[in-house]
């Protein structure tokens, strides 16, 4: 198994044919989490949506019943049309799809964890049969995950080369460093916006809520108490969404994880490794890292 070898044409280097299937493996585990992920993604904003429009919809009912009772029905019809729909729409972000979506992501990176300790040659990857035990680790993996073959069924790896790590130096500027600027920090400045977007529009509601009270009080108008209500469900419905997809929590994961990366990065550029022994601890503290992170976020949303 170890003497197996191909030829990696991107980097011009022989790489071993078990390194070459679990990259290929991590990649369909990739894919399927990215694509389940996006399907709740997509449920939780569309039902967003749904339930704002019926709550709009429905005061628009109740509004023009007595003026126009065929727009009134209609307007109810509709309301009970996105009512149904935002029940349908929720059942694509059940807990147990979440679940799912969390594990694939865990399967994808404790092989990408494995991949990255084997080209650098780290820890249990420096002597023996270094692919024989890649082969292991990534076919525990495998049977780990045996219940999530639905999702990968109809997947392919996606062609790329395996990342250019071939030393301690190699792997500390393409995984760390790689994660820290190409994925921790764009994420947490990402979830930053998203939460301020969120913040905005419950100030925005909030205030729109205290004017038509303001208006309903002077102007003594009954049909402001209407859109209160309205005002008052859609600012719920977006409260509801920003907890549901963490966005606070995401955005301190993120930001604690790139802080703790760049960290451990800085002091391994002041002070080199002196053998073997420190390189491997410095990855494992590394891998340990990412590894808390990912082991914290599949708790946080696995709980819900």
């Amino acid at each position: 198994m170890d003497g197996a070898r191909k030829v990696d044409r991107s980097e011009g280097r022989a790489v071993s044919a078990v390194l070459t299937e679990a990259w290929e493996r991590q990649s369909i585990w990739s894919q399927a989490a990215n694509r389940l992920k996006a399907s709740i993604v997509r449920a939780r904003l569309l039902a967003l949506l749904l339930g704002v429009s019926f709550a709009v919809l429905g005061a628009a009912s109740a509004q023009v019943m007595a003026a126009s009772a065929v727009w009134g029905k209609s307007l109810a019809f509709a309301a009970a049309v996105t009512a149904a729909s935002a029940s349908l729409v929720a059942q694509r972000a059940t807990p147990q799809r979440i679940r799912d979506w969390t594990r694939l992501r865990s399967l994808s990176e404790g092989a990408k964890a494995q991949i990255y300790a084997r080209l650098a040659g780290g820890a249990a990857y420096r002597t023996g049969a270094p692919d024989a035990l890649l082969a292991e680790r990534i076919d525990g993996l495998r049977a780990d995950g045996a219940d999530l073959a639905r999702h990968c069924a109809d997947l392919v790896p996606v062609p790329r080369p395996l990342p250019a790590v071939h030393d301690l130096a190699s792997y500390m500027d393409l995984r760390v460093q790689g994660q820290v600027v190409g994925y921790y920090r764009p994420n947490a400045a990402l979830m930053g916006r998203r939460l301020a977007a969120v913040r905005r529009a419950e100030l925005t509601l909030s205030a729109s809520a205290a004017v038509l009270a303001a208006a309903g009080g002077a102007f003594e108008l009954a049909a402001t108490g209407v859109w209160l209500g309205v005002a008052a469900t859609v600012t719920m419905a977006v409260t509801a969404h920003a907890a549901a997809a963490k966005y606070d929590y995401q955005e301190l994961e993120f930001s604690r994880t790139a802080e703790e990366l760049d960290r451990v990065y800085r002091h391994w550029r002041r002070q080199p490794p002196a053998g073997p022994a420190d390189e491997d601890r410095i990855i494992e503290r590394c891998e340990d890292v990412i590894s808390v992170q990912n082991e914290a976020w599949m708790v946080k949303w696995q709980g819900q």
